[in-house]
């Protein structure tokens, strides 16, 4: 069976609009955005037209690559202080000659809507979720659309980033799964990936995941990325896969537009505290 993000966002979507519009003052996100790079324009329109098909205004605050660093640092402090903003995010990657660490976390933590300080990472890891990445986020809410219980489970994290990979692993962990985290210098992966009843794998590389590598009945979430002669592609071989799993995401149509409806959700969560 096929778990099928886009309509399970759009769903989301649609409570959140319904909400937002009894709402006088409207909630905001700010995204700031550093350089230009070419796949960030792309993201951060999606994002902008996500925010307005909801009523959520969208800040976007954009910087030169050549911009002092202190400007950008004044700009998050000026929209930490505003109390109409109810998110901010910074769009990754920025140029390397600026410190990412220390932009990040110089985000207030009860702004931070994709879940990236310090503070709101090590809160994740003591079960208190402050707010939580979007993507890690999406996923669990896509498997509990569809009654997939984790208790017990073995899940197969294949990724170990930050965005997805660890607080992923944290928040299966606090359903009760078993898990496994493999990487890069996982020697024989395919040994891991045959023992997972749930495998979830955020790498970035094509088919990396094939048909050999899954048993039977085995949930597959593909969080995977990659645009091939103008196709996009996820790190699982889905056509050979797909009669194999019990259940699968689409890409696209599966974990994306999950991203996106959590981050409008953060926004959200955050706006409706303060009332």
């Amino acid at each position: 069976m096929i778990l099928d993000g886009k309509t399970l966002s759009d769903k989301i979507k649609s409570d959140i609009k319904s909400k937002v519009k009894n709402y006088l003052i409207k909630p905001t996100l700010a995204v700031i955005q550093i350089g230009n790079d070419e796949a960030s324009n792309i993201y951060i329109n999606s994002k902008r037209k996500a925010c307005e098909n909801v009523g959520i205004n969208f800040i976007h605050a954009k910087f030169d690559e050549d911009t002092n660093e202190q400007e950008i640092i004044n700009r998050i402090i000026e929209l930490n202080n505003d109390s109409y903003v109810n998110g901010i995010l910074i769009q990754l990657p920025i140029p390397k000659k600026f410190d990412t660490y220390k932009l990040l976390n110089l985000i207030n933590k009860n702004k931070d809507v994709d879940g990236l300080t310090d503070i709101n990472m090590g809160l994740l890891f003591k079960d208190n979720n402050n707010l939580i990445p979007c993507t890690p986020q999406g996923i669990i809410k896509l498997l509990e659309e569809y009654n997939i219980d984790l208790l017990g489970k073995h899940a197969v994290v294949v990724g170990k980033s930050n965005l997805v990979g660890k607080p992923l692993a944290m928040l299966l962990l606090q359903n009760g799964a078993t898990v496994t985290i493999c990487h890069s210098k996982t020697v024989d992966l395919k040994q891991y990936t045959k023992q997972a009843d749930i495998l979830i794998c955020a790498v970035g590389k094509k088919d990396l995941i094939t048909k050999d590598m899954v048993k039977e009945n085995v949930v597959v979430v593909d969080v995977g990325i990659n645009r091939v002669d103008g196709k996009l592609y996820g790190d699982v071989d889905f056509e050979n896969i797909k009669d194999i799993a019990s259940y699968i995401t689409p890409v696209p149509g599966g974990v994306g537009p999950m991203t996106v409806a959590m981050l409008l959700s953060n926004v959200l969560k955050n706006y409706e505290k303060n009332l």
